[in-house]
C-alpha cells in the first residue's frame, strides 16, 4: 500500500528530484527516529494480535502519528512486517553484548536464552504473517539470523574462558533445543517449558566436577 501524491504533499518536481539525487544524504532527525520506534512497537504488538491484516491506520494511531509518517517509514505492509522481524533479532543479538558487560558469564547466558525464548514466542505469533507475504523469513533474514548465531557463541566463549561453560558446549546446540521445544510444544504454556529447559541446559552446560 502506498500513499497517493495528493495525500503525501505536492510531487517533487522532476528536476529538483534529479537535483536533489546528487546531494549528501542528511541523517534522519531525532524526532523522525522516534517515530519511526514508536511505529516499530505499536506494528509488533498488532501483528501479534490479528496477523497480517492488522490495520495499518490503528497502528499508527497507537504509535501516535498519522498515516502518512508511516507510509514515510514504511511504504508498504511488506516492508513493516519486514523491519519489526528484523528489529526483533538484531535487539536480540545486541541484548547479548550488553548483558555480558553486566553479569557473570553463566547468568549472562541464562538470561540471554530467556530473551531468545521471549523472542521464538514473538516469531510463532509474528511469523505466520510474515510467511503469508514474504515466504520464508529464513531466508530474507539470514544476516540477522548470522547475527544471533554470534551471539550466542560469543556468551558461550566468554563461559568458557572464565572456566564456567564446558569446552565442548556447541551454542548452536542451545537454540536447537529452544527452536524444538517451541515446535513440539502447542500449548499455551510453551514458554514455560522452555524457560525451564533453559535451566536444564545451563546446569548441563557447567563443566563436569
Amino acid at each position: 500500500m502506498r500513499l497517493p501524491e495528493s495525500a503525501s504533499g505536492c510531487k517533487i518536481p522532476e528536476k529538483m528530484s534529479k537535483k536533489r539525487s546528487h546531494a549528501p544524504r542528511r541523517k534522519p532527525r531525532a524526532d523522525a527516529l522516534r517515530n519511526r520506534d514508536r511505529i516499530l512497537e505499536a506494528a509488533k504488538a498488532s501483528f501479534t494480535r490479528h496477523g497480517a491484516d492488522a490495520s495499518l491506520d490503528e497502528i499508527a494511531k497507537q504509535a501516535g502519528v498519522g498515516p502518512g509518517t508511516l507510509y514515510r517509514h514504511f511504504p508498504t505492509r511488506e516492508a513493516l512486517l519486514e523491519a519489526v522481524y528484523r528489529t526483533e533479532l538484531e535487539r536480540l543479538a545486541a541484548s547479548g553484548r550488553k548483558l555480558a558487560e553486566t553479569m557473570p558469564p553463566v547468568e549472562a547466558l541464562r538470561a540471554w536464552l530467556h530473551l531468545f525464548v521471549d523472542a521464538v514466542a514473538a516469531k510463532k505469533l509474528i511469523g505466520p504473517a510474515l510467511n503469508t507475504l514474504l515466504g520464508d523469513p529464513k531466508k530474507v533474514f539470514e544476516a540477522s539470523y548470522a547475527q544471533m548465531r554470534e551471539a550466542a557463541g560469543a556468551l558461550v566463549r566468554r563461559g568458557i574462558d572464565s572456566g564456567d561453560i564446558r569446552k565442548d558446549l556447541d551454542p548452536g546446540d542451545l537454540i536447537h533445543a529452544l527452536v524444538g521445544v517451541s515446535n513440539v510444544a502447542g500449548g499455551a504454556d510453551w514458554q514455560q517449558s522452555a524457560r525451564r529447559l533453559v535451566d536444564i541446559l545451563i546446569a548441563g552446560s557447567r563443566p563436569a566436577k
